[in-house]
């Protein structure tokens, strides 16, 4: 273990397993870091999350018993254990239960790990959702289709980001829906008998909701609407957040994340569920045991002023969050892809055409990064992303729209 700060005994001290990159997370890291202590577990030394941590240690975070062991060592007791890496969830509740800290069960947490594993729970409880059969190959496959009814949407079972999920419009495309959907795989993710899901498709808006659940009750933070593009399959281009949302007061929403949340057995950690509206009313698309990504919790907090990172550390360390609003305010999130498939030369920005409404922007490609457009690659395919704050939604499409054309990406188009 590496010292890396003078300890501020004054701050209660938290295990953080993982840290994520720095574009996506660093807001959270510093936010914590001005009420707790943080000791950081994971493989490769720190970099960017030094000023933030007091304690490193290098350690297979995959393994809980190799990280108990290092919680043990400690001549200071933990106040909590916590992760918002998507593979890491799983860890982090064994290593927090292993502690007698708070968190909730492996098994709840593995429920939202391995969509189906989910999605039975759902159905078991009657919370509205897709109906979704596991498939092992192209044949069950195409019995669920037929079973569930054209279009129908294909998914891998344990990923995330919009990786390998398609809409399956017809019988004539679910061989290449199959295809995709079974072409991403990363070793950290589990491999199953049936790894591909045939679900039903639901029509209508599609929104996430970032939470925190204390003791099995869950208190809604904010609500995200997705943009999502590159049809027939699900880019999340863009997101939106209102501090005034209605959707935080509607009752049929609020009631379906409550059983869901219960559902799955979510007792102690925030959570990113997600959902379509349908005609017939919300359907949970998919609850996941971490906040959101694609900085979701960041325009949560520029719209509302409920800082997520500062949420989930007080929710680990036993303490009341905080959830209450103290704005009142539109933020959105752009990413912005090329036109069609190239080898980056440079990502070039006019800040004097940025309008006073954009409060980030972020280059996410250097030179020669290649970059290939869905459903090759997602998130991966970004050149950069802007973030807008404003008064009203339509102020900030505006300017987004805007702050889009002032960031151009150059470079040599890829065959």
């Amino acid at each position: 273990m590496t010292n890396d700060h003078p300890a501020d005994g004054s701050k209660p001290l938290l295990l953080l397993i993982g840290s994520g990159g720095q574009v996506w997370r660093e807001y959270m890291l510093r936010a914590m870091a001005t009420r707790y202590r943080l000791h950081l577990v994971s493989p490769a030394a720190p970099t960017w999350q030094s000023p933030y941590i007091t304690a490193h240690s290098a350690a297979d975070t995959l393994d809980p018993d190799a990280m108990v062991a290092i919680a043990k060592e400690s001549p200071e007791d933990y106040a909590g254990v916590l992760t918002y890496e998507e593979t890491r969830v799983e860890s982090a509740a064994a290593v927090a239960t292993a502690l007698g800290l708070r968190t909730s069960s492996v098994e709840a947490v593995h429920a939202c790990r391995d969509k189906f594993t989910g999605r039975q729970a759902l159905k078991a409880a009657g919370v509205p959702q897709a109906e979704s059969v596991a498939v092992g190959d192209l044949d069950e496959a195409r019995q669920a289709a037929e079973r569930l009814g054209y279009p129908v949407v294909l998914k891998p079972r344990a990923l995330s980001a919009s990786n390998g999920v398609s809409l399956v419009p017809a019988p004539q495309n679910l061989a290449e829906g199959y295809r995709k959907a079974t072409a991403i795989w990363f070793d950290e993710v589990p491999t199953y008998d049936r790894p591909v899901l045939v679900e039903e498709y639901l029509d209508g808006p599609e929104i996430s909701v970032d939470a925190v659940c204390r003791d099995g009750r869950v208190t809604v933070l904010f609500v995200a609407r997705k943009r999502i593009g590159f049809a027939p399959g699900f880019e999340e281009v863009g997101h939106l957040v209102r501090a005034d949302d209605p959707l935080l007061t509607d009752p049929e929403l609020l009631r379906v994340i409550q059983a869901a949340h219960t559902a799955v057995g979510l007792t102690d950690t925030v959570t990113h569920t997600e959902l379509r509206l349908t005609g017939s009313g919300p359907r949970v698309v998919e609850i996941n045991a971490r906040v959101g990504g694609d900085r979701i919790p960041y325009l949560g907090g520029l719209a509302t002023g409920i800082e997520v990172g500062l949420v989930a550390a007080d929710l680990a360390a036993g303490a009341v969050p905080g959830t209450t609003a103290s704005r009142q305010q539109v933020a959105a999130i752009r990413f912005l892809y090329p036109e069609h498939d190239l080898t980056v030369e440079s990502v070039e920005i006019d800040r004097e055409r940025l309008p006073a409404e954009i409060h980030d922007v972020q280059v996410l490609a250097g030179p020669g990064r290649e970059l290939r457009l869905p459903p090759v690659d997602h998130v991966r395919c970004r050149y950069a992303l802007v973030v807008a704050v404003a008064a009203t939604e339509q102020e900030c499409e505006a300017a987004l729209d805007r702050a889009a054309a002032a960031v151009v990406v150059r470079g040599t188009p890829l065959a």
